[in-house]
């Protein structure tokens, strides 16, 4: 009986092993089948659903720094747009968007095309920095295959004003000139990201909470005066449209901080749609040198009275307005020939080349070399400006007797404007340089000693003669005392050559001559009808524009008004140099 039960349990057993090995192969056959169906049969459903949503990160944009005035006035700010992209194989769009999408983007029918048949790419842009509410147009077409990516534009609201000072930016908001350029890490923000979940349109339907902020640029306040800027160039536009000159730089500096008030220049362009045509972009002021002609005699002359050598009233040999050093020949521009003398002040006042040339002469080469280099010729002033030019001032050691007489009166050397505009703030604080400066200070900075208090309020009274009494007329202000210079050069032609048709007229000056606050600098390159001399091109511009600067600033008067004549009432003013 045992062995029977013990026969009939293995036979159970048997059965059930068979049993259990049926159901396993069973669903392991309903196992690779459901992979098949799913592999195979079901490919599109789970392509789709894969597709509906994916995981993105998005930058978050910053803001790039306000560029503004000294007294908070913009001049460079940044404005939200949309660009607009496109996802050539995704795109699905009917003859009537197609026609609308042209219209908004001010695009032909061929640019869509080529952009939207573009198969071997995932990401062309349509047009970069659309306004918000051409973008709103657009979404509302809601056109699959087309998305929208949040910028920003830059806008300059003085346009043409300050366009070659403040420069502008590239489509990416990066500084391409100006200020925009030499502060763009200043001014550049750091991109923020997020991490969210896209649908296949584009659309953000979840957000995953994972931020990175973005951090705004700084914004930055320049020396500058909206309203004294505005002055400067539109009367520097008088100027060169009246003379049909080729071009014109003008500066206006804080005689006491250094601070630059004004900065124009001529040709300009419009940094708000440069893309659309623009014009020059350099600022000429700090990136074009010249032969500054007689505005560089004061130095000549301060050196030898520094030194010693001369007073104001010391007598100096013209010749009757020629000399002769071998084969070069020096004469004045207006030289009558019957005078062979002349006082220091007279040169001054004068502007003899000649008397200029003698007095250069009795110093030595290093010593006057030295006068020249310690009001910054030959170097660049550090304002802050990009491809700030240095100029050019020879060493002393190779400059022969006819250079030496030459640099005397401004030629064989080179300089900006804004160089210029510097050297003059000497004599606006009692022989001390300041250092000049394109942004805001808040405080009066330390100086370069170069002549003694003497010597400057010495000059200083020289060159107000040169407004009363000689070249300088036209530079006139009704109730202030103004002091300053005329200067003429010929221009250097391509064969290094002296062109007589082609020159500079300049004037540089400061006022009130009892405190002198305000140093102004003009310059006109290749006036063209009428006179060609500093005195009548560029004097001009000074008194108009420093007139009005007087009053914005609120300078007191320094002189009584009724004997007092306008430039224009000077009809007998000489035109020299």
């Amino acid at each position: 009986m045992n062995n029977k039960v013990e026969k009939t349990f293995f036979e159970l057993s048997g059965i059930r092993r068979r049993l259990i090995l049926l159901l396993f192969l069973a669903g392991f056959l309903t196992l690779i089948f459901r992979a098949f169906y799913l592999q195979s049969l079901d490919k599109k459903f789970l392509q789709s659903k894969g597709n509906a949503t994916s995981t993105r990160v998005i930058s978050l944009y910053a803001d790039r720094g306000k560029i503004t005035d000294r007294n908070g006035d913009i001049l460079a700010i940044s404005s939200p747009v949309e660009s607009v992209w496109v996802n050539p194989p995704n795109v699905k769009i009917t003859k009537d968007q197609k026609l609308e999408l042209e219209n908004v983007l001010k695009l032909s029918a061929n640019e869509v095309d080529q952009k939207l048949l573009n198969n071997k790419k995932e990401f062309i842009y349509l047009k970069r920095q659309i306004s918000p509410e051409d973008a709103r147009r657009l979404q509302a077409l809601k056109i699959p295959g087309i998305f929208f990516q949040k910028e920003f534009k830059r806008f300059y609201p003085a346009a043409d004003i300050t366009a070659n000072l403040v420069g502008f930016t590239n489509l990416d908001n990066i500084g391409q000139e100006g200020i925009e350029l030499s502060q763009n890490k200043f001014l550049s923000g750091k991109l923020g990201s997020k991490k969210v979940i896209k649908d296949r349109a584009g659309k953000i339907v979840d957000d995953l909470q994972e931020v990175k902020l973005p951090q705004d640029g700084h914004d930055i306040k320049l020396s500058i005066d909206a309203r004294i800027q505005y002055l400067t160039y539109r009367e520097l536009a008088k100027s060169i449209e009246i003379h049909k000159a080729k071009a014109g730089s003008a500066i206006v500096l804080d005689a006491k901080t250094g601070e630059v008030l004004a900065m124009a220049n001529l040709p300009s362009y419009n940094p708000n749609n440069f893309r659309e045509g623009g014009g020059p972009t350099r600022n000429r002021a700090v990136t074009d040198v010249f032969e500054p002609g007689s505005t560089i005699k004061p130095f000549t002359v301060s050196s030898a009275l520094d030194a010693g050598i001369l007073n104001p009233s010391s007598l100096v040999e013209i010749s009757s307005g020629l000399m002769k050093i071998g084969s070069a020949t020096i004469h004045d521009a207006h030289a009558d020939g019957s005078k062979p003398f002349m006082t220091v002040s007279e040169v001054i006042a004068k502007s003899s080349n000649v008397g200029a040339a003698r007095i250069g002469l009795m110093q030595t080469p290093k010593s006057l070399w030295s006068t020249l280099n310690k009001v910054g010729f030959g170097m660049q002033t550090s304002a802050g400006f990009p491809g700030e030019a240095s100029g050019r001032l020879r060493d002393y050691k190779n400059w022969g007797k006819v250079d030496q007489a030459t640099i005397s009166f401004g030629h064989g050397i080179n300089l900006t404007l804004l160089q210029l505009a510097q050297s003059y703030t000497v004599f606006a604080n009692d022989g001390e340089m300041k250092p000049v400066t394109l942004f805001k200070k808040d405080e009066i900075p330390m100086g370069t000693k170069v002549f003694t208090k003497q010597t400057a309020r010495t000059m200083v009274e020289m060159m107000e003669q040169v407004v009363e009494e000689g070249t300088g007329g036209n530079a006139k202000i009704i109730g202030y005392r103004v002091a300053g210079k005329t200067g003429t050069a010929e221009k250097i032609g391509a064969n290094g050559a002296y062109e007589k048709n082609k020159n500079i007229g300049s004037f540089v000056g400061l006022a009130p001559v009892s405190n002198p606050r305000i140093i102004m600098a003009v310059m006109i390159d290749e006036p063209s009808i009428g006179s060609h001399y500093g005195g009548a091109v560029a004097a001009p511009v000074f008194s108009s524009v420093m007139a009005d600067v007087m009053k914005i600033l609120k300078i007191p008067q320094d002189i009584k008004t009724q004997n007092k004549a306008l430039p224009q009432d000077n009809k007998n003013i000489k035109e020299t140099i």
